[in-house]
């Protein structure tokens, strides 16, 4: 096969590359086409231009390959161009620094098999963050995070061998923390109440569900069903939330859309940047699994993607500021009654319970 002939044969298949997520199937590989968009959107870009070149618009299939490059490219852009400063901000940025009002959250997934704890607690000590959210930690990082207690006073632990494990330290005091497995055992997520320093109430979910894999759950149903439980019983009218953690799931797919607008809750991504925090060790195939969403009433002082801790996610930071006046400058997204109704319907398909959280 020459050149011309491999370059033709390509951009046909290319396209394809876009079409597995718009079937909305559960199905591991399929969901899977979700994550690389913009990889996506990179390699179809290149295609487009060599195509062009190689062979311009003479002919009828020509024009075809063409307009079929030229629409996957633009759906992709549709999913990753709001991770970008093209877009609005959907969380305004704070205009004065309050420190009682903020909420200082670090994110790390530690790769449970990572035995070098020290980048951590390095960066730990010089973040200095309210709220750490350790996951993957089994035994061996609780002892390893020991030390810290004595500037994170409370502390929810939850140890577990099969990358599930879960930890959360607080320099703020936490009110009725507690540990649920909302769709599968062995699944943890942690819920508290967490009291600013201005004295104000902020619901916390954390969350780290199963991702879709060959090796994990054969479809997406028990992480779509776990992140629309959590979505369908916060209340963001009644009071500061933040959901945080580890999503196994892209910030454009479908259930993360999803999940915004049953809850009504904000990316502080939009308008900024990916910040993607997986796969540390491949520059190329990265994308953002690692998220804060918060209510209407904050508004942001940083986000950033840290440095390498030696896992295979980067830390997030996120710098949240309670100021109630911003709900009436941020539209929090709204779920039609029929995306309602598919929500409700996913939640029942694992037996999420109905209990409040």
């Amino acid at each position: 096969m020459d050149l011309n002939a491999a370059l033709y044969l390509l951009a046909c298949l290319v396209p394809l590359l876009t079409v597995p997520p718009l079937l909305r199937h559960e199905a591991w590989w399929v969901r899977g086409f979700e994550f690389p968009a913009v990889q996506i959107a990179g390699l179809t870009f290149v295609v487009l231009l060599l195509f062009l070149w190689g062979f311009g618009w003479q002919t009828g299939w020509d024009r075809a390959v063409i307009l079929a490059l030229a629409v996957s490219l633009a759906i992709q852009m549709r999913r990753v161009l709001p991770y970008s400063v093209l877009f609005p901000h959907q969380i305004q940025t704070a205009r004065q620094s309050r420190p009682k009002d903020q909420l200082n959250l670090l994110v790390a997934n530690v790769l449970m098999t990572n035995r070098d704890a020290r980048p951590l607690l390095d960066l730990v000590e010089r973040q200095a963050p309210d709220l750490l959210l350790t996951l993957e930690t089994d035994d061996w990082w609780q002892q390893q995070l020991a030390g810290i207690e004595e500037s994170y006073p409370f502390v929810v632990k939850c140890p577990l061998d099969n990358l599930y494990g879960m930890h959360l330290y607080s320099r703020l005091e936490l009110a009725g923390a507690d540990i649920a497995y909302l769709v599968e055992e062995g699944v943890p997520s942690i819920h508290a109440d967490v009291i600013l320093r201005s004295g104000a109430r902020v619901r916390l979910h954390c969350l780290h569900p199963a991702p879709p894999s060959p090796t994990e759950n054969a479809t997406s149903a028990e992480r779509d069903g776990e992140l629309l439980r959590v979505a369908r019983d916060v209340d963001p009218g009644a009071g500061p939330v933040v959901v945080m953690g580890d999503l196994n799931d892209v910030a454009w797919s479908p259930s993360t859309r999803l999940f915004q607008k049953v809850s009504g809750l904000l990316d502080p991504r939009i308008g900024r940047g990916l910040f993607s925090t997986f796969h540390a060790g491949y520059p190329l195939l990265r994308w953002p699994l690692d998220h804060v969403f918060c209510s209407g009433d904050f508004t942001l002082m940083r986000i950033a993607r840290l440095a390498h801790i030696g896992s295979d996610h980067f830390p997030l930071q996120v710098v949240l500021q309670h100021t109630p006046g911003a709900r009436a400058l941020q539209p929090e997204p709204e779920a039609s009654p029929q995306e309602a109704e598919r929500a409700e319907e996913k939640i029942a398909q694992v037996g999420a319970g109905p209990t409040p959280l």
